[in-house]
């Protein structure tokens, strides 16, 4: 597939997990592909980048531009995770998390902004999350922070359709990830809590990594032109169905 040739993405959090997938689908449509990680590998155009440093965020957009010439999709993907109730976390780990995850995404953009502006194929998806839209238990720091992430999309969109750039969120429900492996892995029972999290989303299994980058690389992609200010689930229709349970 050649639907992303001659264009240039960033994948933040490309790495490991949702990010790596997402670097490679892009890579197969054709994509010149940068990973921005604290351990980028070298599997694309590896740049080592802390998100939650302005200086370093910087730094990492002028050495993709220096070395890829442009930059035209920014995947803003990076971030981590948090659980508690809401009592469950102090106010350092409040401003952390939501130092990674939410101004890191606006870090990032505006250092690529002036790339952004200048390209004919201008996209931006952020990734969000089912703990968006549903409540779910133990997760409330975590929540607030993917909350704001789809807020900002909505706001990003807003302002920056003028100037020809799109964005998108896609929001995964749980997926087979390396953080969530390590939930289960710290869990009392981890087969009992991997049974719990897959019986929640309605098709009975996690979400898989690669569904995600097909998602985010559908809402990125130069022939979605009409697409902006949106959310993509991909969760097993946790976000809008309600099955019936199956009679004994």
């Amino acid at each position: 597939m050649s639907e992303f040739a001659g264009l240039v993405a960033l994948v933040t959090g490309g790495g490991s997990g949702i990010g790596a997938a997402v670097a490679d689908e892009l890579a197969d449509r054709g994509a010149r592909v940068a990973v921005l990680d604290l351990t980028p590998g070298d599997k694309h155009t590896g740049v080592v980048c802390d998100i939650s440093d302005d200086a370093s965020v910087r730094t990492a957009i002028h050495r993709v531009v220096d070395r890829l010439g442009r930059i035209d999709i920014v995947i803003n993907n990076a971030g981590i995770g948090a659980t508690g109730a809401i009592d469950g976390n102090d106010d350092d780990e409040w401003h952390r998390v939501w130092d990674v995850n939410v101004v890191g995404i606006a870090r990032v953009t505006r250092a690529a902004l002036p790339y952004l502006r200048q390209s004919p194929a201008a996209a931006v998806v952020n990734t969000s999350s089912i703990a968006a839209t549903a409540g779910l238990p133990q997760r409330a720091l975590y929540s607030a922070t993917k909350g704001a992430v789809l807020s900002l999309t909505r706001a990003m969109a807003a302002d920056h359709l003028p100037e020809g750039i799109r964005v998108n969120a896609v929001c995964p429900g749980t997926a087979d990830t390396p953080w969530v492996q390590r939930l289960l892995d710290n869990a009392d029972d981890p087969a009992a809590e991997r049974a719990q999290l897959e019986a929640r989303q309605p098709h009975g299994r996690l979400v898989t990594a690669e569904e995600i980058a097909y998602a985010v690389a559908s809402l990125a992609s130069p022939r979605a032109t009409s697409t902006t200010g949106t959310s993509f689930a991909v969760d097993g229709g946790m976000q809008e169905l309600r099955l019936r349970k199956p009679q004994a």
